[in-house]
Order: C-alpha cells, then structure tokens, then sequence
C-alpha cells in the first residue's frame, strides 16, 4: 500500500517537473520587439509593450511557485514515508498437527515508532479521482430508489426519520471499530471487517478515526427530490481527528487515502472520486448492494 502511495506521488512529481520546465521555457524566452501600423511610420517606430503578454507571465510565474509548494509537500510525505518502519514478518510456528501455522499475535509487535503519526489529518491533493473508483460501480440514486423505493415519501433538507419498511426493519445502531453508526446491517458487519484490518494493520490510524455521521433521510443538497445514500442506510462520513474535510477542493486528509485502500478491497466506493469531490463519504458499492440482495440479507 505504502509502495503505491509512493509510485502515485513520485508520478505526479514527474509531471509537475515537466511542466514547471515548459513554463519556465515559456517565460523566460526573450520577448520579441512589437510594432504596429497604427504606431505611423514603422520605419522609425520603437518596440511596443504587449501588456497580455506581460500578465501572461506573472500568472505564469504565479502557478511556478505553487507548483514549487506542491512539491516540497510531496517531498515531505515521501520522506515520511521512507522513514516508516516496516512490520517485521509474523513468526512460524509449527503446529500441532505437523503443520504450519502463522502466529499472527505479535506480528506487528515492536514496530518502533510511527513516523507518519502526526501526518494523517494533514491535506494533500488526490491524483487521478476520476479512476479510483474503477473496479466497482456507482449506486447512483435513481438505482437505489428503484430497487427499494424512496426512503421516505416527502424529503427536505434536514435529516428526518425512515420510513421505508423493507430497509427500516434491517437498521441497526451499533459501535463499529472506532465510531457508532445508524445503517443497514450488512452494511455494518461489511464495515466492521473493514475496521479489524485497519487496526491489524495501522493501530494509530484506527485510534484517530471519527465520523461526521451516517444515516440521514434527505435529499442531496442542491438536487431536490434525489435522496443521498446516506438516506438508505448504505454511507458514512470519516475523518481524521474530527476535522471535516472540504467539500469539493480536490483534497484529502492523508489518512483518508490510507482508509480508501481498506474499504475498497472490500467493495466500498470512496467519494473523492465523485464529480464533487467528496472525501469523507464511503458508501457500499452497487455491487455490494446486489450481492447483499442476492444473498437475502436486504
């Protein structure tokens, strides 16, 4: 997982390199001597200033330095990165039966400390959001309000109580890993399992995760009539620390990106890589819904 995160962000250093070099290309190349007709005899006209291109060039240098800081960040990260220890392979152990079992108590033990422990609540930018959700598909309103039909008959803005029996009877409250959440029950044990392998894996991380809630029968926010996800009982909100994410800004908390990994080995779609992104969001895939459904479990 570290290995791609790794890969991911030396690829859009390599980008950025090259195009920090054709912008340095174009704004440092001489400006070329301007004359007009308008200016009267061109014989004896001087070079005229060509005041868009000037402005060209601020804003060029402008979008330098900020890919300039882009840069240092990236560094920052993999230098993190490269100085997180790696879990030492489990232990073998030769089982009673004359097999072998892996110990997998321990298997994490002595690790050393966590060199990125003070980094999972910082922002970074999210490379190729339009493809990472690629393997699994989108349960889109319109298809979660035809199979199950609406949540409720009359949505607002304001999260307001299900009235949908077939969904209503499979709610459940319960505390899951690290947060307590109100959704449908397969998709709780789903989430659970997500949560025993982040705590297997990265025992700080799952300490630091909150959530910015989970069921709430509304619309989407600017889309009457539309009802969310979260009004079927099928998304939740994370965080990092408890600091809300901005909505639509095209980044992230590093621990977010981490947690992206574990839900959707599970079949989970992460709404960073929505039209608008929205990090926060996970919510149970299309294919997990078919396949709860196949199964009788919704």
């Amino acid at each position: 997982m570290e290995n791609r995160l790794i890969q991911v962000i030396l690829g859009v250093m390599g980008l950025l390199f090259v195009g920090i070099l054709v912008l340095l290309f174009f704004a440092l190349r001489p400006e070329p001597e301007i004359r007009y007709a308008s200016d009267g005899d061109l014989s004896g006209a001087g070079p005229a200033i060509d005041s868009g291109a000037r402005i060209e060039i601020e804003l060029l240098r402008s979008e330098i330095e900020a890919l300039g800081t882009q840069i240092q960040q990236m560094q920052t990260t993999i230098r993190a990165l490269e100085a997180r220890p790696i879990a030492a392979p489990a232990p073998i152990q030769q089982g009673g039966n004359g097999g072998q079992n892996q110990a997998v108590a321990g298997a994490f033990a002595g690790d050393g400390t966590n060199e990125l422990l003070n980094a999972y609540a910082e922002t970074v930018l999210i490379g190729a959001r339009r493809s990472l959700n690629k393997n699994v598909k989108h349960a889109s309103p319109s298809y979660l309000t035809g199979v199950f039909g609406p949540p409720r008959q009359t949505l607002t803005n304001n999260c307001t109580q299900m009235t949908n029996s077939r969904l209503r009877a499979k709610l459940k409250t319960e505390s899951v890993g690290p947060i307590r959440v109100t959704m449908v029950q397969p998709a709780i044990e789903s989430m659970r399992r997500v949560f025993e392998q982040v705590k297997a894996v990265d025992p700080d991380l799952y300490a630091r995760i909150s959530t910015a809630g989970s069921l709430c029968v509304r619309h989407i926010r600017g889309a009457p009539g539309r009802a969310s996800s979260h009004a079927f009982g099928l998304s939740v909100d994370l965080n990092i620390d408890g600091k809300l994410d901005a909505l639509g800004d095209g980044k992230t908390q590093l621990g977010l990106t981490i947690l992206a990994d574990f839900f959707q080995a599970e079949g989970w779609y992460w709404g960073a890589g929505f039209g608008r992104e929205d990090s926060m969001h996970f919510e149970a895939s299309r294919d997990l819904v078919e396949k709860w459904i196949a199964e009788g479990k919704l």
